[in-house]
């Protein structure tokens, strides 16, 4: 897409604070956070939103939720389960779907939010 944002930095026309990079994907700090730590992850496949992946993209957002939690350990916010209670830590996921969903870029992407709480503004 020759509008895209997100397929501009997947091709390395604007630069990001990329954290993670592979074939398929590429994670990158949020410019503007909402929380301590927020990343995005993000498919160098364009996929306008969540609503329009097919079975074909079932992999790839299987890749995206595995390396969530994988990132955020990295980035100082993991979940650490202790087997007696909720644990520690801990981040939010999320896909923000179109216009009522909140959605600004049109490119599919995962935030990944943590940090301690409260955080500067709520992304539901």
């Amino acid at each position: 897409m020759d509008n895209c944002i997100f397929c501009k930095i997947a091709a390395k026309q604007i630069p990001a604070q990329i954290i993670y990079e592979d074939d398929d994907l590429l994670a990158f700090n949020d410019i503007n956070p909402a929380a301590p730590v927020h990343f995005l992850i993000v498919p160098k496949k364009h996929v306008a939103t969540l609503a329009d992946c097919t079975a074909e993209d079932a992999a790839l957002l299987g890749k995206i939720s595995l390396l969530a939690p994988k990132l955020a350990q990295e980035q100082g916010v993991g979940y650490q389960a202790d087997g007696n209670g909720p644990g520690t830590g801990g981040f939010k996921t999320l896909f923000n779907t179109g216009p009522d969903g909140g959605q600004e870029v049109y490119h599919l992407h995962m935030h990944v939010i943590g940090g301690p709480r409260p955080w500067r503004r709520s992304l539901a």
